[in-house]
């Protein structure tokens, strides 16, 4: 999986590209970890991941319970049935 991080004005835009599984999980974690104290609000643009497992949910839930303020942008259908089968559908700001 490959990050791309965008600081603009206190909100951060993460655009994961590939796999967010078990084995790529907690390297987003861990960038993001050194930079969520730095943001008000993150957004993560989903538009070309292709998959993402338990635990790539995991860390997205732990981001918006620190920060709060997190949109998701045009998750892929793939990921967007994930999120509707798991209710995360109702829980994350979702821009289509």
């Amino acid at each position: 999986m490959e990050i791309e991080f965008k600081n603009e004005n206190g909100s951060l835009t993460v655009k994961l590209i590939g796999k967010l599984d078990t084995m790529t999980a907690p390297k987003l974690e861990e960038e993001l970890s050194k930079k969520i104290n730095e943001v008000q609000e993150i957004i993560f643009d989903l538009e070309t991941l292709k998959y993402i497992s338990s635990s790539g949910i995991r860390v997205l839930l732990t981001i918006k319970k620190k920060i709060g303020n997190m949109k998701v942008l045009k998750p892929t259908e793939e990921v967007m049935e994930v999120f509707e089968v798991t209710g995360l559908s109702d829980v994350f700001d979702i821009e289509k």
